[in-house]
């Protein structure tokens, strides 16, 4: 016959044994310690892919630029754009040749305002073709933006127009693969409100144009 008090030996054992006994513990740190490494892994992995982007799309911006400088501007404009640099409202009637910096108004500032890059214009789609490669797929060639600010310091009067051109690319932020959020959670973070996604920097490039001016031999 068992007695109680032999019983409650027993279970008191069995109790003690359950509460030292570590053979769990291995997998609990194991579960801790993958979490976090697949959080850096991941993180190390998106992270590169954003710098990698960035730059592409820095070099981009820098080729559409000297691209810009040396073809007929990117904008249908309406009137064009002129090719030459137009007598302004100086009232000293400066002679052709004289620089446009010599005195306000030596040259006209057409005034022109910005435009997106259009399929239909024979720039815009000269240089979105040597581009898209280096650029996300979801980039679209209206991400392009052309600038053709009049610069007093550039050309002289009846000299090729010389505008200062600016080629802005602005593209949808860029979009982790990994969840953040989740894989941060997971290592051991509280409510992590880590964005899936990342604004990209500005990729501007401005370069002083050389000649717009299409040219006999194209």
């Amino acid at each position: 016959m068992i007695r109680p008090v032999h019983i409650h030996a027993y279970l008191r054992g069995k109790g003690q044994s359950f509460l030292d006994d570590q053979s769990g513990g291995v997998l609990v740190e194991f579960a801790v310690v993958v979490s976090l490494f697949f959080f850096l892994f991941l993180s190390l992995l998106d992270f590169g892919r954003l710098s990698y982007s960035s730059v592409n799309a820095q070099k981009a911006a820098q080729m559409a630029a000297r691209i810009a400088i040396v073809r007929p501007p990117a904008c249908n404009y309406s009137p064009p754009l002129p090719t030459e640099h137009q007598r302004g409202t100086s009232p000293l009637s400066p002679r052709f040749g004289t620089a446009c910096s010599d005195s306000v108004g030596v040259c006209e500032n057409p005034n022109y305002s910005s435009c997106a890059g259009d399929a239909t214009n024979a720039t815009a789609s000269e240089i979105w073709g040597r581009i898209s490669p280096l650029l996300p797929p979801s980039a679209s060639i209206d991400d392009l933006e052309f600038h053709y600010d009049f610069n007093s310091n550039l050309g002289f009067l009846g000299g090729p127009y010389t505008p200062m051109v600016t080629v802005n690319l602005n593209l949808d932020d860029f979009r982790f693969v990994s969840p953040m959020a989740a894989l941060a959670n997971a290592a051991g973070a509280t409510s992590s409100t880590l964005s899936s996604t990342a604004g990209y920097s500005n990729f501007s490039v401005s370069l002083p144009a050389e000649d717009l001016a299409q040219g006999e031999s194209g």
